[in-house]
Parts: structure tokens; C-alpha cells; sequence
């Protein structure tokens, strides 16, 4: 048991020994309604308790006594950071101590392994709506289209539990210790930058906004969402962790969000520019905005001390911290905190389970769309057969679980590799699937007379984008890594090719399409690769549609459906289809309404765990941990 361990769990020794023998006190009585407990608990702290409690340090400044002597609310664990290498579940536990229904299934399953590692909190889901490719969090975005956006929200309950009937809207909700607060983010506009840059400028009239990113959360805030994150964008020029109007007038007095809203990573700091410039403005803004927990996350005295002399100087009211305070307590009541502390060590074998690999291999098969199958006048290629004498599988992608898993994988930017996870790449799904007699013929990078001498059957060649995560992803010209475009024209103009484009958002492809027989586009399948594979050979048939436009060349950017300059590749809503077994059936371009199509979604988990200041725990979040991508769907 590491340091961290130790101190975690020392603190939880002192709340225990507080506790014990202590004369009836009603915040600590389960049977007494929430928000009797949180008055009560609320008419007993002092003002540097309620301060502590808006505050979220990162976990490599969280001592036992910082925790115990600033009565921290929140520690974080930044990008990349773990307990151990490689970390286990008991590892996790010992630092902390389109379907909807298909959507639901893995929100539930998200919500037990992140329960099996100790962790309380997801920040998940976000709900931006991406309406430029260029910007780098696109494929963090369910779709360009809200509707699609707003039926994807079915996961809050996944990850919560459902919430009671009769229940008063907009309170927070989170059903037993095998489910998880979730965090709706990022409030409002990250996906309808400028130019897709990200944390820039979204230019919209207020109709357009309350249209077209505003739906999503007042369909979380009526499923009992326990949070909402601030984006870092601003909106007509406004930085939106000081907009006041739409934290404290729209989302928490319109929508009537009772739960607690939450900055971004450093988020307060950049109200100014440069940021941190004027960092007691910078405090005073966001919370007279309507923020209730900033996430610090290093200099948390400066935050400290800033916003107790905001408060005694009167600056900020006093009503305005409690308010904060009694909206943070609302969750942690809700949550079962003071019930059940501590981490529950029998749900460790749930993570990466058998169960949970198979839902997200059935999510991956389900959201891969087909966008080529077969050249003009020929017959289609797909399925391939599983005997034949050689095959080759070539690319940058084809075994490289990183590549597959993409940005926020292990590491905030992701990882390179077959060693920091385990699953299975495209390549060894190809192995597996194949029958034995059938040789299998690996080169990341073939060249062309390579491919003309081995006289391959066909081949399987998986390129596109390395991983990324937020600005690092800004891309003005989305292209594949090379030598992508050399293996496609290589390897597909000597042989008969299915193209597999792993990306976390349509790329440039146009100039290949020509030569390659048929193409998927495969999104970030993660660690199940036999996803992919379960439709390649027939297993299964495709299903999938764009849940986003593919664009022919990034001039054309940004280009939605509905636009007047609409001239995709492929349009939203594209897909062909084929059965289980068979060649292709039929071709849809259907709009949403006409069909109910499967969506690439990806799921990006952040997630939060606990410690213990005094008598109330704190949160604690895990920028990082994740098992293994999936992707969601609806039909």
C-alpha cells in the first residue's frame, strides 16, 4: 500500500473515530430527508469548511493534512496520473481507502467498473453537439445533430440509475453503490467554435444556441444529471465561466438544475488573458457566475484565501457560498456518502469482465458504418471469406491497441502500442477469425511490388489518425499519419482491399476512395478489435449510419446537414447495410426520420472518487482510467 494509500485512509480513520460514540446529530440519520440533513450539516460548518468544500486540488498536493486542515471537497487525479503503473482495480481502491436501451446497458456497465475501482463520479456524458470535424474534442461529441444528441442523454440513467417517478425535476439522483453521479458537460456551445478551435469563440444568436446546444441539458437535467461542467469556450465573446446569465439565469433558475456545476481543469484561470492575469477577479467572476466547485487543481491556498476575503469583504454574498455548499452536500447525500464511505473491494471482478468486453464488442460491430462495397460494376467484397490461401493485413492502425483507443486512454493523450492495455487489434482479430488454413500475411507498410509477388487473395488495410486530446487535436487539415495514403495506394491498387479508417471523426479520404474496393469507417473501436472483424467476415451484418457528415475537403468546412452548401462524400445519416452472412442489401440516405439508424458514439469516461475532510467526504476524479473504449448506439 502506497503513501497515498496510507494518508487516504488515515483520514477516513479520523471521520470514523469523530463519529464514533458522537450523540445523535440529524445530518448523520439516513432516515431523515436530504435536504434536512444538509441544513443541519450546513448550520454547523464555518466558513473555511464551506469554502473547502467548493474547492478540487489535484491528488499530488493532497496531503492528509491539507485535507483535514483546508477541508478539501474534491481531489482529482490529473492526466496520466495513477496510483501505480499499470494500475489494478485493488490499486484504485487502496489510493481512494444508440439504442437507448443498448446505450443504458453501457452506461450501467461504465457505472460498475468505475464502482469496482473505488470511484463515485463520472464526467460523462458529454453532450456537445460538433459541428466542425477541425475541432479536437469532436469525437467526444455523439453527433452534429442535437436530436441525436439529446436520445444519447439515456445514458445518464445507465450510469445513475433511474430516477424515481414523482421525483422534483432537476434534482440530482443517483440509484445505490453500483451506480455513479454523472456530469453533463460542457455547458454550452464547446462544439460550435470558430474554425473548430477549441475552447475558442461560438458565434450564435441566442435562439441558435437555446436550438441547437441547449436541448441536451434539459434532457439531462430532466433524467436527475448530478452535475454540469462549464466549457472553457465563450459565447459571442463572453467566457462562459463568467457568464452568469446562462449558469446561474438559464441552467440553474430556467432548467431548474438542482445539482452542483463544476469549472473545468484550471477553467477560472482563463477568464483572463493571458490566463490567471487577475486570478482574484478571475475567482470572483466565476463564482458570482454560478459556479459551486472550481477545480484549482495546484494552487489551492491562492483560491482559498482569495474567495474568504471575497466573503469577508462582502463582495461576493454570503448567500451565494451557501448555496454553492447546500448544492454540492445535495449530491453527496444523494450519492450514499455518509452511508457507505468507503470502496466496495467485491466489485473488483467486474471491471474489464467478460460481460462488460462482450457489450462493448457489440457496441463496436454496431456502430461501424460502410461507406464503399465493391467498385463500380463489380461485385460486392464484403463479406470477405474466411478461407483462402494468403491474405495480407497492412497499416499503421492494423495492431496498435493505442491507436485503436485513441485520447484519453491510460494517458490524457492517449498511448502508442500493445502494452498498456490489454484487448485485441485488428490484427489478432484477423487471426482469430480466419480459418486455420488460411495464411495470414503481416507488413505495416508494404510497398507495391511486395504486394504484386505474394499474390494475396485480399487485403485488410487499417490507417487514420494517431491519438489525441483537446487542443493537441485541433487539426485545419485532417489528414491520416503517414504513410497512410502510400499503403492504401500500394496495397489497394494491387489487390483486391477493404479500407478501415480508425479515426475519431471523418478525415480527409476522398483522393483514395477511387482505388479502395470497400471502406468502413471504424471510429475508435478500443480494445475490442473482434468487433470489427465480426462484420468484415460476415458474422454479423452492418448497421451503422454517420451520426456526422463526411466531407469531401475541408474547404467545405464547416458543413452541417440542412446547410445550403451541402455537398458531402457521404451524407449524415449514410450507410450501407448488408446481412449476417450476405453480400449488400440495401443503401441508406434516409433522414433520421424516416429511419432509426445505429450511431458511432464514443464514451469518454472521467471519473471521480473520494477522501475525507473532517466529517463530510470528498470527492476524488480520475481524468484517465478506462478499461476500454466503446461506442454507443440507438436503432
Amino acid at each position: 500500500m502506497g503513501m497515498s494509500s496510507v494518508k487516504l485512509l488515515l483520514a477516513a480513520a479520523l471521520w470514523l473515530e469523530m463519529v464514533a460514540g458522537a450523540e445523535y446529530v440529524r445530518y448523520k440519520d439516513p432516515k431523515q430527508p436530504v435536504a434536512a440533513r444538509v441544513k443541519d450539516l450546513m448550520s454547523r460548518m464555518t466558513l473555511a469548511e464551506k469554502i473547502g468544500q467548493m474547492t478540487q486540488i489535484d491528488r499530488s498536493v493532497a496531503t492528509e493534512q491539507i485535507l483535514r486542515d483546508y477541508s478539501i471537497g474534491s481531489v482529482l487525479s490529473g492526466g496520466g496520473s495513477e496510483p501505480l503503473p499499470e494500475a489494478r482495480a485493488e490499486a484504485w481502491i487502496n489510493m481512494v481507502n444508440r439504442d437507448p436501451e443498448l446505450v443504458k446497458k453501457i452506461g450501467a456497465a461504465t457505472a460498475l467498473e468505475v464502482r469496482a475501482t473505488g470511484i463515485p463520479y463520472v464526467f460523462a456524458p458529454c453532450i456537445a453537439v460538433c459541428r466542425d470535424p477541425r475541432w479536437g474534442r469532436c469525437y467526444e461529441s455523439y453527433s452534429e445533430d442535437h436530436k441525436v444528441v439529446e436520445q444519447m442523454t439515456d445514458i445518464i440513467p445507465g450510469l445513475q440509475g433511474d430516477i424515481p417517478s414523482g421525483s422534483r425535476k432537476g434534482f440530482p439522483y443517483v440509484g445505490g453503490k453500483d451506480k455513479v453521479a454523472a456530469c453533463a458537460k460542457h455547458f454550452v456551445g464547446d462544439g460550435g467554435t470558430t474554425r473548430g478551435i477549441n475552447e475558442n469563440n461560438t458565434v450564435i444568436d441566442m435562439h441558435g444556441l437555446l436550438s441547437t446546444y441547449m436541448p441536451a441539458y434539459a434532457q439531462s437535467i430532466i433524467k436527475g444529471v448530478s452535475t454540469v461542467m462549464v466549457s472553457y469556450s465563450s459565447w459571442n465573446g463572453q467566457k462562459m465561466h463568467a457568464n452568469r446569465e446562462l449558469i446561474s439565469g438559464f441552467l440553474k433558475n430556467t432548467l431548474k438544475f438542482k445539482g452542483f456545476v463544476i469549472s473545468d481543469w484550471q477553467g477560472i484561470d482563463k477568464i483572463t488573458s493571458p490566463p490567471h492575469l487577475n486570478y482574484t477577479y478571475s475567482v470572483q467572476a466565476a463564482i458570482q457566475a454560478g459556479i459551486d466547485m472550481v477545480m484549482v487543481p495546484y494552487n489551492l491556498t491562492e483560491f482559498v484565501r482569495d474567495l474568504t476575503n471575497l466573503v469577508n469583504g462582502k463582495v461576493i454574498p454570503m448567500d451565494r457560498i451557501d448555496d454553492a455548499v447546500q448544492r454540492i452536500l445535495i449530491v453527496k447525500f444523494t450519492m450514499g456518502f455518509f452511508e457507505n464511505p468507503m470502496a466496495d473491494f467485491s466489485l473488483v471482478p467486474e471491471l474489464g469482465s467478460q460481460a462488460h468486453r462482450d457489450l462493448a464488442r457489440e457496441a463496436v460491430r454496431k456502430s461501424l458504418v460502410l461507406l464503399k462495397n465493391g467498385k463500380p460494376g463489380s461485385t460486392p467484397l464484403l463479406p470477405l471469406p474466411k478461407k483462402a490461401s494468403k491474405i495480407l493485413v497492412a497499416g499503421t492502425h492494423a495492431d496498435n491497441l493505442g491507436y485503436q483507443c485513441g485520447g484519453w486512454t491510460i494517458n490524457w493523450q492517449g498511448f502508442n502500442g500493445n502494452n498498456d492495455t490489454r484487448g485485441t487489434t485488428i490484427l489478432s482479430a484477423v487471426k482469430s477469425t480466419v480459418d486455420r488454413s488460411t495464411e495470414v500475411v503481416y507488413r505495416e507498410s508494404p510497398d507495391a511490388n511486395f504486394v504484386k509477388s505474394n499474390k494475396f487473395d485480399y487485403a485488410i488495410v487499417a490507417v487514420g489518425e494517431p491519438p489525441y486530446a483537446e487542443t493537441a487535436g485541433d487539426s485545419a487539415d485532417l489528414t491520416m499519419i503517414d504513410p497512410g495514403p502510400s499503403v492504401i495506394n500500394d496495397v489497394c491498387g494491387n489487390v483486391k482491399c477493404v479500407t478501415v479508417i480508425i479515426s475519431g471523426r471523418p478525415i480527409v479520404i476522398e483522393p483514395y476512395v477511387s482505388v479502395i474496393d470497400a471502406l468502413l469507417a471504424a471510429w475508435l473501436p478500443g480494445t475490442e478489435g473482434l468487433g470489427v472483424t465480426d462484420v468484415l467476415y460476415g458474422d454479423y451484418g452492418f448497421s451503422g449510419k454517420l451520426p456526422r457528415t463526411w466531407f469531401k475537403n475541408v474547404d467545405q468546412l464547416p458543413m452541417n446537414v440542412g446547410d445550403s452548401h451541402y455537398d458531402p462524400l457521404f451524407p449524415f445519416g449514410f450507410g450501407l447495410k448488408t446481412d449476417s452472412g450476405t453480400s449488400i442489401v440495401s443503401r441508406s440516405i434516409s433522414s433520421v426520420a424516416s429511419k432509426r439508424p445505429c450511431w458511432f458514439i464514443l464514451l469518454i469516461t472521467i471519473t471521480l472518487s473520494f477522501c475525507f475532510t473532517g466529517n463530510i467526504p470528498c470527492f476524488r476524479t480520475d481524468f484517465t482510467l478506462k478499461a476500454y473504449n466503446i461506442h454507443l448506439h440507438y436503432r
